[in-house]
């Protein structure tokens, strides 16, 4: 009877395993992607051709790309605006690191061949491309993974009538962000499974839940109350006074 208790064990945990890595890890690897999404090519696929494991992790955001884009290209530690997701964990990391909920001016040009320095141990983040709304091409050194964020607008229906137009069609932009690194060994594999693969999700989806915020905020600000808001309504006039009288100046 002894005997059979680490046997029944084993076997339940191979099966957990092999549940997971077939119905789970999928799911961890590509949360809120499409099988277009995880197959289509990106910029900067071809930094790291023979990459060992890929991450495509994407969000739909009510908001034209360039309402998103401000918030991707200040990224960074501070004084850069940080990245959006759990920022305290990132600081016990070594990063000094702090998110902002405001769009910092000076932060919004990047050029290729920037660096982004994360600490004082040489380690940071080297811009490899960037392609305003559209691209943003970073690869982490001295580890040689890359981070790819791709912006994808789309048609996302009709929106209510507003200031500047009778009606518009309603753009939304795909947030598409993807991980490549080079990797081998059981060791590797072992880690990336049961930690960093995880871990990476967590952190990933509060920073794509964080830019939607932030960028669909924006975007309700840049447009203005649509007629027949509450907000855009005229008070009415006081008791004893017409809505078209004038209000008598004082002497």
């Amino acid at each position: 009877m002894k005997a059979t208790i680490p046997i029944a064990f084993g076997l339940s945990a191979g099966m957990a395993a092999a549940a997971y890595l077939k119905f789970a890890r999928p799911r961890v690897l590509n949360w809120g992607a499409t099988k277009a999404e995880v197959e289509r090519s990106m910029p900067g696929d071809e930094i790291l051709a023979d990459a060992s494991l890929e991450t495509t992790r994407v969000i739909t955001i009510n908001a034209p790309p360039d309402c998103v884009w401000p918030w991707l290209v200040q990224m960074g530690p501070r004084p850069r605006a940080g990245a959006y997701t759990y920022d305290w964990i990132e600081r016990l990391l070594g990063i000094d690191i702090q998110n902002t909920n405001r769009i910092l001016d000076e932060y919004q040009k990047l050029e290729a061949g920037e660096f982004l320095n994360l600490n004082d141990k040489g380690q940071g983040i080297l811009v490899r491309g960037v392609q305003a709304e559209r691209f943003l091409v970073l690869q982490w050194m001295p580890a040689e993974s890359t981070w790819v964020f791709g912006l994808y607008p789309e048609d996302g229906g009709q929106r209510a009538q507003n200031r500047q137009a009778k009606s518009l069609t309603r753009v939304v932009t795909r947030l598409v962000s993807r991980n490549r690194l080079r990797g081998s060994g059981p060791l590797f594999q072992l880690g990336m499974t049961a930690f960093m693969e995880p871990g990476s999700l967590i952190m990933e989806r509060k920073m794509l839940l964080g830019i939607k915020e932030r960028a669909e905020r924006l975007c309700r600000e840049r447009e203005g109350p649509a007629p027949g808001d509450a907000s855009s309504r005229e008070a009415p006039a006081p008791p004893g006074r017409r809505a078209d009288q004038r209000p008598i100046a004082p002497d």
